[in-house]
């Protein structure tokens, strides 16, 4: 059973930092991506960072580049997001989520409908 858990959430002031964790474990597939999705209350889920395990490659969403890191522990099954000067609109939960047909080549990273597989969510909050 896929499973994947979200760790690391919380309040923090303006500018402030916070880094998410995503462990996972369960895959059936060498091959996969994960990525960090984010929705805020009356708005709909926006992909923030992506990153393929086995090829290293990364993307992020417009409004996070310059702030937000992805990395992945393949040895530790965790892919982390830090995020650093964080902002108010940057609110909402935070979930990971698994896509195993990009190792496949049946997947772009940033296809968001590909990603089957998801954690429950972290809630992050900015204070202004």
């Amino acid at each position: 059973e896929v499973q994947l858990v979200e760790s690391g959430g919380g309040l923090v002031q303006a500018g402030g930092s916070l880094r998410l964790s995503c462990a996972f474990s369960g895959f059936t597939f060498d091959d996969y991506a994960i990525g960090w999705f984010r929705q805020a209350p009356g708005k709909e889920r926006e992909g923030v960072s992506f990153i393929g395990r086995g090829d290293g490659i990364t993307s992020y969403a417009d409004s996070v580049k310059g702030r937000f890191t992805i990395s992945s522990d393949n040895a530790k099954n965790t892919v982390y997001l830090q995020m650093n000067s964080l902002k108010p609109e940057d609110t909402a939960v935070y979930y990971c989520a698994a896509n195993g047909l990009y190792g496949l080549g049946f997947s772009r990273l940033t296809d968001a409908e590909k990603y089957a597989y998801w954690g429950q969510g972290t809630q992050v909050t900015v204070s202004s």
